[in-house]
């Protein structure tokens, strides 16, 4: 009888959410690799069929608790579409506000306490301290900073309140917004010597082989607008999404897949959006991103620490020079006019790409909804992803290769439960 050798892990750490890994392995070579998420499925687009379109952005935002405004700003920008409204210049100004403060707290948390300790050998963020506390002292500062900004924009750090469609129920005063000025000047310090830090770190040779996908905005790094790219040459409305995209469920996995019609996998997030709008970046932090040994075109997925840590710094100067240039939107949000119609938009989550499409009724009431989260459309490219890095570490004994397979995964800082609306490993050597 074939040796069989299992390894179980009950739960993934450092990342959001419920899922396994299998890994078969037969005569030395990986056969085949299933990211297997296990964590119900969340129903939030059924619940949101029959209700009022105006509370879509509260009812999304509660899909996740680390990036809401994603949810938020993807909601309301697709209702607005719907009922024929767009928000003027001051408030999409204040919205791309609200989305700084969301990367900043993101990116730092994943940065410097679930992703770091991978590269440093530490089992988390907590035994990662004892060695390194004065930066992750600073990264807790700088994440407050982010925290700090969503509430004051957004009426608290968690699924703020103060989003609604047509813009906001209270826009801050510019003096508000400029006492934030000397956080965020000091979060951006600190996301520079995270950087740095980060670019010490040792990085496996491997390059992902996923068509990247990403928003591209005319003239700004996309964060709220933009047209749908890809390295292969897409470029569509954000209403075509259908057209190109679609999602298949698989059985090991209670969570939809996306995959590019005829293509198959892609990648969305970090390294998509840095490699499709390099040149939307300011010429200095071109240079810093340079300095910390990326090109124009990243596709290493271990290096998505690095971009993580270029996006961050955008994100703390885009969110200064937007309360330097602040006007504060009188009304704080346009009125509406409810309608029948069908309104589709994306945006950039710090995790990658979220589409949102929603059918309203003449009074103005949800009838269809679909979200398409970034993990559920990035599942076929971390397989692809994982099935290498299981290869490269197949002579490994079970907890190395167990310890891969999670970094791997951490790699793309992905959100399961925003998926389903990691890690039990399963090992099977023959």
């Amino acid at each position: 009888m074939a040796d069989v050798r299992r390894i179980r892990v009950e739960m993934l750490a450092r990342v959001e959410g419920e899922g396994a890994l299998d890994v078969e392995i037969e005569g030395g070579v990986v056969q085949s690799v299933r990211l297997n998420i296990f964590e119900p499925p969340r129903l939030f687009e059924a619940f949101l069929r029959g209700r009022a379109a105006t509370e879509a952005p509260d009812i999304a935002a509660r899909i996740c608790g680390i990036c809401p405004v994603a949810y938020q700003m993807s909601a309301s920008h697709a209702i607005e579409v719907a009922f024929g409204m767009q928000p003027g210049p001051d408030i999409a100004a204040l919205r791309r506000l609200l989305y700084c403060g969301e990367y900043i707290e993101s990116h730092v948390l994943h940065m410097a306490l679930l992703h770091a300790p991978d590269f440093l050998g530490y089992e988390d963020g907590i035994a990662m301290a004892a060695a390194h506390g004065e930066l992750v002292v600073r990264a807790l500062a700088a994440k407050k900073a982010g925290n700090a900004l969503m509430t004051l924009v957004g009426g608290r750090e968690i699924h703020p309140i103060n989003v609604r469609v047509g813009g906001f129920y209270r826009a801050p005063s510019k003096a508000e917004l400029a006492a934030m000025q000397p956080d965020l000047a000091r979060a951006r310090d600190t996301a520079v010597a995270m950087l740095r830090w980060a670019t010490g770190f040792e990085f496996p040779d491997i390059e992902g082989k996923w068509e990247l996908v990403s928003l591209r905005h005319p003239t700004d790094y996309p964060l709220n607008e933009g047209r749908i790219v890809s390295t292969a040459g897409v470029d569509i409305s954000p209403d075509e999404f259908e057209t190109v995209f679609q999602e298949n469920h698989v059985a090991h996995s209670n969570a939809l897949q996306g995959v590019v019609r005829e293509r198959g996998a892609y990648l969305t997030g970090p390294l998509a959006r840095y490699s499709l709008n390099f040149d939307r970046l300011p010429p200095h932090i071109q240079a810093l991103a340079c300095e910390a040994g990326l090109g124009p075109v990243c596709r290493n997925p271990f290096k998505s620490i690095l971009v993580r840590g270029v996006e961050t710094v955008y994100a703390c100067e885009e969110a200064m020079r937007l309360i330097a240039t602040y006007t504060q939107p009188k009304p704080a949000a346009v009125p509406l006019t409810p309608r029948a119609g069908n309104g589709a938009w994306a945006t950039e989550a710090p995790r990658g790409m979220l589409w949102h499409r929603y059918e309203t009724d003449a009074e103005g009431s949800i009838v269809s909804a679909r979200i398409v989260p970034p993990t559920a459309q990035n599942q076929p490219a971390i397989e692809a992803d994982l099935f290498e890095v299981a290869s490269r570490h197949v002579d490994d004994d079970d907890e190395a290769l167990r310890l891969a397979c999670e970094a791997s995964v951490r790699n793309h800082d992905p959100c399961i439960s925003c998926a389903t609306h990691f890690l039990r490993l399963t090992v099977n050597r023959r």
